[in-house]
């Protein structure tokens, strides 16, 4: 039986308590959160014990624990777990700066701990079934995430929060690191950017751009994969991908092909990826090192230096 814990009671915290509850072979042993309403809430609904600190679900022994707390607080967090050799997923981004991100990185080796970082977007089934169709012929890649304000997020901007997704997403679809990089933004509702555009080639000569924000009275996540003959256009919220491509014989004229996708919750399918790398030992689908990459683009972007 593994021994897994949650850090941070927020929406996403509780989303992965409810994920691990559901698992067979796998006991939480105890969730943190310094708000004693959560504690008491999540203890009550889930039938599990619940503590004011970090500390005191180290005392357990856990095998895994997710860290879902805000941004500013996953160095914190996540070093602690780690220095006691304790596997550990960190909810994106991987921290609140590179140069937090490289200790977790470094303390995870160290250790000899699996640190996964929690890019859930590569588990969704659109992403998975738009990388099996791509081939060496990717020309660019355009990323649309936008959304309502969420007044729940106050410690970083858009670009840290939905931005990061997208940065992982480029880097995995393209299969190359970023060769330059630039960033617009505005901030309009708050301290923090709610708005920006970023451009980008890779060094494998893929174009890549992501409009991103907190202004749109709605949510749409989508992504065009344009290639050499075709169009790839996924969906992420429907999850659903199509693909279009010149009609054999006919001048000005497109197939469309619906390519099926099995629908799954993507955190279940996240969790289960992880819980596997630490049974077998094995690197974790999106490491350290991948997490801290996206931090390193973030440095390029807000200097703007490329």
């Amino acid at each position: 039986m593994l021994k897994v814990g949650v850090v941070g009671l927020g929406k996403m915290g509780r989303i992965h308590l409810r994920n691990y509850t559901e698992m067979a072979d796998v006991e939480v042993v105890g969730v943190v959160d310094v708000a004693a309403e959560a504690r008491e809430e999540v203890a009550a609904r889930f039938g599990v014990a619940a503590f004011a600190t970090v500390e005191e679900l180290l005392a357990l022994g856990p095998d895994a624990v997710s860290v879902c707390v805000p941004t500013v607080l996953h160095h914190d967090a996540g070093s602690k777990l780690l220095d006691a050799r304790v596997n550990v997923l960190i909810e994106k981004p991987l921290a609140a700066t590179a140069g937090e991100g490289e200790e977790l990185v470094r303390l995870a080796a160290e250790n000899g701990v699996t640190l996964m970082v929690g890019h859930v977007e590569r588990f969704n089934p659109a992403i998975v079934r738009l990388k099996e169709l791509l081939g060496d012929d990717v020309v660019s890649i355009q990323i649309t995430r936008v959304s309502p304000y969420p007044a729940r997020i106050q410690d970083v901007g858009v670009i840290k929060d939905l931005g990061s997704h997208d940065i992982d997403l480029i880097r995995f679809l393209s299969g190359s690191d970023f060769k330059s990089v630039h960033g617009v933004w505005s901030a309009s509702l708050g301290e923090h950017e709610d708005s920006a555009l970023i451009a980008a080639e890779m060094e494998n000569g893929v174009l890549a751009s992501v409009t991103t924000n907190w202004l749109t009275p709605y949510r749409e996540r989508s992504i065009a994969v344009t290639c050499k003959a075709r169009r790839l256009a996924a969906n992420l919220i429907t999850q659903e991908v199509r693909e279009y491509s010149a009609a054999p014989g006919c001048d000005n004229a497109w197939t469309v092909r619906e390519w099926p996708v099995m629908a799954r919750e993507t955190i279940k399918e996240e969790l289960t990826r992880f819980i596997e790398a630490v049974r077998g030992g094995a690197a974790a689908p999106i490491t350290g090192e991948d997490g801290l990459k996206v931090l390193q683009v973030f440095d390029r972007i807000f200097s703007r230096a490329g």
